[in-house]
């Protein structure tokens, strides 16, 4: 057995002790920083194969945030919510999501930050995403029993459609107004012309006569 010198006996007892951070080992990891986020601007009513666009900043514990972040935009389904576009966020934890959906469609979407290692997650609904398509319209008003049962009156909210069912939710935009009413008859008998708006509907859309309306149908 080799025996220890006087010398190495003192280096072996002047060696320096490993430091330990209390507070780190009590809780188990570095606490996380809280995070926010916020919504600057937001594009949502957008015709199919166009960009939608949702842009703010990335808040950690009321500091800008850091750079090459994920971000992400999500879509409600059911009980599920889907992510559909991502981004990372830049300088001063900015970020801008773009997504081009390209079938009509009405849904709540949400943007989120997943969360990391230092950083707890967020999340923050940002409205309801409408893809529109382009549909040519005319209106009705007057009386009479409705296909889809009721009678029309001048406060009608409503649209006639040939095929859709009774009481599907339709979403419209004309001249940056916008409705969601259901169907509630049949027509319109015009070839080429997809919908019939009632009175109501025509007065809260702003729409005149004939023409092209946005719908999410």
């Amino acid at each position: 057995m080799h025996a220890i010198s006087p010398t190495e006996a003192l280096a072996r007892d002047l060696k320096p002790a490993t430091i330990v951070d209390q507070a780190e080992t009590a809780a188990g990891s570095p606490t996380r920083q809280h995070t926010a986020l916020h919504v600057a601007r937001r594009r949502l009513n957008v015709l199919a194969g166009h960009r939608a666009r949702i842009t703010g900043r990335l808040l950690e514990s009321g500091h800008l945030g850091a750079p090459d972040l994920m971000v992400v935009l999500q879509r409600k389904a059911g009980r599920r919510w889907l992510t559909v576009a991502r981004s990372h966020t830049r300088g001063g934890g900015r970020f801008a999501i773009n997504y081009v959906a390209h079938t009509p469609r009405s849904e709540v979407v949400r943007v989120r930050f997943p969360g990391d290692a230092l950083a707890e997650s967020s999340t923050r609904r940002v409205g309801r995403l409408n893809v529109y398509r382009a549909v040519d319209a005319s209106w009705y008003g007057g009386g009479g029993s409705l296909a889809c049962g009721g009678e029309l009156t001048s406060s009608t909210l409503g649209v006639a459609n040939r095929t859709l069912p009774c009481g599907t939710m339709v979403a419209l935009r004309y001249g940056g107004r916008s409705v969601t009413v259901p169907v509630v008859d049949r027509g319109p008998f015009v070839a080429g012309r997809e919908f019939d708006l009632t009175e109501a509907t025509k007065r809260e859309l702003g729409f005149e006569g004939t023409g092209v309306v946005w719908s999410t149908r």
